[in-house]
Parts: C-alpha cells; sequence; structure tokens
C-alpha cells in the first residue's frame, strides 16, 4: 500500500459513527498515488477520508442524502485551504446511477470502488429522520428526504404488499398475521411515529430468543421498500463492473444476507461462475467457458474481528467480499493481494 507523505490529514465530521471493517477495506482497496477512488456510500465521510490520507489520490464520493453531500462539501473546502485543491470530489444522487453520475462530473475510470451498504450512523442517530425506534421520531425512513415515507407506505399500502414487505425484505415469519393487524390499527389511527410502529409491532411478533428487538426485522423491511434498497444495490453492481480500469477492485461490505446474497451472486457472475444449467446437463461441456474479466480477492466473505464486534456492535453483522479486474496481458499484478 502507497505509503507517501500526505500534504494533509481530512478527519470526518464528529460522531457516533465509527467506520465498520476499515483496515480490512483498505487492504482490498489498495489505494495507490495518482489513482481514481469511488465511494458509492460517502455517509460521514469515514471511507473516503481514510482513503485520502493513506495516498495521494483523487475520491469521488456519491450520496443521495443531502445531508451527506453537505458534510462532504465541507471536507472539500477544508482540504482546499490546506493543499490549494480538493481531491475529494462530491456527487450527489444515488450509486444505483453512479455511471451517469460519474460521467456528468467528467470523472475518470476508477482503479477502486468501494461500496459500503450500511445505513450511516448519522441517520440512525437522528430520531428526526426515523430510522430507528430507539427514539421518537417522524415515520420518515427516507434517505434522499424525497419520494414515499414510511408513513406513507405503512398507511396507504394494501396488505398484501405490507406482508411481503415484511416477509420478502424483513424475513419476518408473523408477516401476513403482523401487515393484517397493522392495515385494522390504521383505519382507526394512522401510524405517525416510529415509537407507535414499533409497539404494533411488539404486540404481534413475539420476542426473539437471540434477545433481538422484535420490531428489528420489520423495521428493517420497511426501511428497504422505502430507499428500494436492494435494487440500488443489484443495479450499483451491475455499473460498478464496468467502470474499473484493469487492474481496478471492487471492495463491498453488506451488513445483512439479503445484500450479502446479491453481493455473492454478483461476483460469481464476474468470476465466470454464474453457471446458468446443472454440470450434469451434456450442454454444459459443448464451449469452453471464456477467461472471466475478474479475479476474486476474497475466496469467501471475511468476517470483523472480534475485537471489531466488542468495540463495535454495529459490525457484528458485516460482511466484505472484493474481486480485481484482470489486468491486460501486458501488466503485471503488481498489488500481491491475497484472500
Amino acid at each position: 500500500m502507497n505509503a507517501l507523505p500526505l500534504p494533509s490529514a481530512l478527519t470526518p465530521p464528529t460522531s457516533g459513527h465509527v467506520p465498520v471493517m476499515l483496515a480490512e477495506v483498505l487492504h482490498y482497496l489498495a489505494p495507490a498515488s495518482g489513482e481514481a477512488i469511488l465511494d458509492c456510500t460517502f455517509g460521514g465521510g469515514s471511507y473516503s477520508c481514510a482513503i485520502l490520507n493513506t495516498a495521494p489520490c483523487n475520491v469521488w464520493a456519491i450520496d443521495r442524502d443531502p445531508d451527506a453531500i453537505a458534510r462532504g462539501q465541507a471536507l472539500c473546502a477544508e482540504q482546499e485551504k490546506t493543499e490549494g485543491r480538493s481531491r475529494l470530489h462530491m456527487l450527489a444522487g444515488s450509486f444505483g446511477h453512479m455511471a451517469e453520475l460519474a460521467t456528468q462530473a467528467n470523472a475518470p475510470r476508477f482503479d477502486g470502488i468501494v461500496m459500503d451498504l450500511g445505513v450511516s450512523s448519522f441517520q440512525i442517530d437522528e430520531a428526526e429522520r426515523g430510522f430507528s425506534f430507539r427514539f421518537d421520531g417522524p415515520l420518515d425512513m427516507r434517505m434522499a428526504r424525497q419520494g414515499r415515507s414510511a408513513a406513507d407506505i405503512i398507511n396507504t399500502a394494501p396488505e398484501a404488499e405490507l406482508a411481503d414487505i415484511f416477509h420478502f425484505y424483513g424475513e419476518e415469519r408473523h408477516a401476513r398475521r403482523l401487515a393484517r393487524t397493522l392495515v385494522a390499527a390504521r383505519a382507526e389511527t394512522p401510524f405517525h411515529t416510529t415509537l407507535q410502529l414499533a409497539e404494533a409491532i411488539r404486540a404481534v411478533v413475539p420476542q426473539d430468543r437471540s434477545g433481538i428487538d422484535s420490531a428489528t426485522r420489520s423495521f428493517q423491511g420497511l426501511r428497504i421498500a422505502v430507499n428500494d434498497e436492494l435494487g440500488e444495490i443489484e443495479r450499483g453492481l451491475e455499473q460498478a463492473v464496468t467502470l474499473l480500469n484493469d487492474g481496478g477492485r471492487l471492495v463491498v461490505v453488506s451488513f445483512h444476507s439479503l445484500e450479502d446474497r446479491l453481493v455473492k451472486r454478483a461476483i460469481q457472475r464476474a468470476l465466470g461462475k454464474d453457471v446458468s444449467f446443472s454440470r450434469h446437463d451434456p450442454r454444459a461441456s459443448l464451449a469452453p467457458a471464456a477467461p472471466a474479466a475478474f479475479v476474486g480477492l476474497t475466496s469467501k466473505a471475511i468476517r470483523p474481528t472480534d475485537t471489531e464486534c466488542r468495540a463495535n456492535p454495529r459490525a457484528r453483522s458485516a460482511r466484505l467480499r472484493a474481486m480485481m479486474k484482470r489486468p491486460s496481458p501486458s501488466a503485471s499484478l503488481t498489488k500481491g493481494l491475497s484472500a
């Protein structure tokens, strides 16, 4: 990893946010002097700042949250004062449109792309954003502060749609009974706050043996639906592989099984492991497979260390996967990264 001295060190805005698996992200991303890196989820800026502090490279950072963009622009101004220019470039929008955003910004092709699929701690910790039932706040959950809110969905969606949201996105076993109960309850009193909804869920869903609050899975499912998170991930992964230079690295950190499943599937396709029919099917041997465009940097999902999980409980469910675009035949593998 590049160890050149840097003219200044950026510090992300002070908050309770602790970046998950930062050392592992930097290891597999391996930013080097002069490279172009894309941070698809700027959030509190921890990854972007760490990348910029590791090597004299340039970072383009995406976020659809206006608050995150404002935080990034403040960091840009800080760097302009200390270095005379900013090596951080903010892109307002969702990473599901990263190709379009990069084109509009005249960004080069990237040598590294990192995607942190977790919800920003800034969003979770601000009651007025309505992401968490730890605080009483408006039932919102919109990352971009526009579109249908969580309250809109809970109060207007048909029972079948609510059941599907809780079942498929929240993996809630009591999804259908919960949806039926909420539809009956909203006819009497519409849902407006996070605690109001959480209490209604707890009255239906029994406490989990693991100690996880019984409202957790349903809140997750609702948040995913509000922000079309799985659709964003699928679109983002499809575009990321087209934006990398030869030798470019893609590093993805996911936080629950639905996200990790999409990441694993996308990486398998890029590595040429996505088989459309059984290996026992005679058609499987008719034509040799073309060389895969990517090579894996992780043979399986990397987990955070026990030490990190103790220090930062939010890291417990994290999974990291990484791959590299195969260098051109004339280039040599200089990164020396291993799983």
